[in-house]
């Protein structure tokens, strides 16, 4: 096993806005082990979800190198990072990022079926039935609670059996106890699958639970 999911050198972003460039993550160096689970803190407008894109291939950076899985993301086109996350990161919104028109099952099976995997709703069916939404397969989103969307998105992130999680505020708009519940699962679900988790959470207790803490304040890495 390689000794590093995720490695980050020298990452610097900056980004326009009207009121001029902002300078959103500064000198940033990080490296992280796999299989384990990273919660990422700070105070609003540190750069926690900004960092997350960057990991996601999401946003690029300005200047330095972003590797994941072994893989240096620098040099891929927009094409190739839209692959490379399909076969290789699940990501988990706060807002959940369901399509409404779509039932849970097909809400899951959309990864599978873009990467042309065979058999995308039966295994779309067992991903569900893992998160206890085995009776919820043919409902909409709007049927279900937000603890359901949110058990719906765990299992899309997690059918293509992705290296890594990536989770943004993932109980954000969940009561206390649904959202224990919620993480609960997602914990266990990264345990079993040999997962990395990065979670940005603004809750200690939670972040506590994570087997390392990376903080974030000013768009830096501190102590």
């Amino acid at each position: 096993m390689p000794d590093s999911i995720l490695k980050l050198e020298h990452v610097d972003l900056q980004l326009k806005s009207d009121a001029g460039t902002v300078h959103v993550l500064k000198d940033i160096s990080l490296k992280l082990p796999p299989a384990k689970t990273v919660s990422v803190m700070g105070p609003s407008g540190s750069g926690k979800t900004t960092l997350l894109m960057v990991l996601g291939g999401l946003e690029k950076p300005t200047s330095g190198a972003v590797e994941v899985a072994g893989r240096n993301l620098g040099g891929l086109s927009e094409d190739d990072l839209a692959v490379f996350r399909r076969d290789n990161i699940g990501i988990v919104f706060q807002n959940f990022h369901l399509l409404p028109t779509m039932t849970a099952l097909e809400n899951v099976a959309i990864p599978l079926e873009f990467a042309g995997r065979k058999n995308a709703f039966k295994k779309a069916e067992k991903a569900l039935a893992a998160v206890g939404l085995k009776e919820r397969v043919r409902h909409y989103p709007s049927q279900l609670s937000g603890g359901e969307q949110q058990r719906v998105a765990i299992a899309r992130a997690f059918v293509t059996a992705p290296r890594l999680i990536l989770a943004d505020e993932p109980t954000g708009n969940l009561d206390a106890e649904t959202g224990r519940k919620v993480m609960d699962l997602m914990f266990d679900m990264t345990r079993d699958n040999g997962t990395t988790l990065i979670l940005v959470t603004h809750d200690s207790t939670l972040a506590g639970r994570c087997d390392l803490q990376v903080k974030i304040r000013d768009g830096k890495i501190t102590p």
